[in-house]
């Protein structure tokens, strides 16, 4: 694959053998000369098999300091919610009539926010919104009937997560233009959150490996400590 001047910079950085400290590993990161400013990511393999229910590991944290970006919160409510989700920031609030809009193409949003009695009106929604991640569900915490609280944490950096068929979960960490610190904040409470939602069915290691990247960065491998 063909590798530009900038990423094999940072390539040469480091030991791809090696695995490193958070804070080293993000220094190195930040030697990337990308103009526009990445995303950062952690990338966990776990010891769990997806295809068992009860193995899905999923769950939501608030980031710290925020995923860096603006985030686009579209509300599905009835009347006596609106006003509420709005004073809480939510970009776009309604009903049948986003349903619509949505029909017909409009996918202006990174989030969505639903209370239980809109879901039989979304559900004509859910193959456009299920495969983007968008779908509100309870267990992600956006089928909720305190739309407040939930616009606002996720407007303050709430992020979701799951694993995959490969047992992999990728989680977005911040922006490369955050300090150290603030990322490595972020980072920890990604981890955190990921030991909580350990299935107890699952056996032997939980967390086999964990690396970092950015948008535009190779990965590098991070000491296994950080998990413990």
């Amino acid at each position: 694959m063909f590798r530009g001047k900038k990423y094999k910079k940072v390539a040469e950085a480091f030991d791809r053998t090696q695995a490193y400290g958070l804070e080293q590993a993000l220094e190195i990161l930040k030697k990337s000369e990308v103009k526009f400013d990445q995303t950062v990511e952690l990338h966990f393999n776990l010891g769990v098999d997806p295809k068992n229910s009860d193995q899905a590991v999923r769950g939501t944290v608030v980031l710290p300091n925020g995923t860096g970006r603006q985030v686009r919160v579209l509300v599905f409510c009835k009347d006596n919610n609106f006003q509420a989700a709005k004073d809480a920031g939510a970009d776009y609030v309604g009903g049948a009539d986003l349903v619509q809009k949505i029909q017909e193409g409009w996918l202006e949003f990174d989030a969505v926010v639903a209370t239980p009695d809109m879901m039989p009106v979304i559900s004509k929604v859910a193959r456009v919104l299920g495969p983007r991640g968008l779908m509100p569900s309870p267990k992600s915490g956006t089928v909720t009937i305190n739309v407040a609280q939930t616009v606002k944490e996720l407007k303050a950096g709430k992020i979701q997560y799951r694993v995959d068929k490969g047992a992999n979960v990728h989680a977005p960490v911040g922006k490369m233009s955050f300090t150290v610190p603030q990322l490595v904040e972020n980072v920890k409470a990604v981890i955190d959150s990921v030991i909580k939602n350990k299935p107890q069915t699952a056996k032997g290691t939980y967390i086999k490996s964990l690396f970092i990247t950015a948008t535009m960065t190779p990965s590098l491998k991070l000491d296994m400590s950080l998990t413990r």
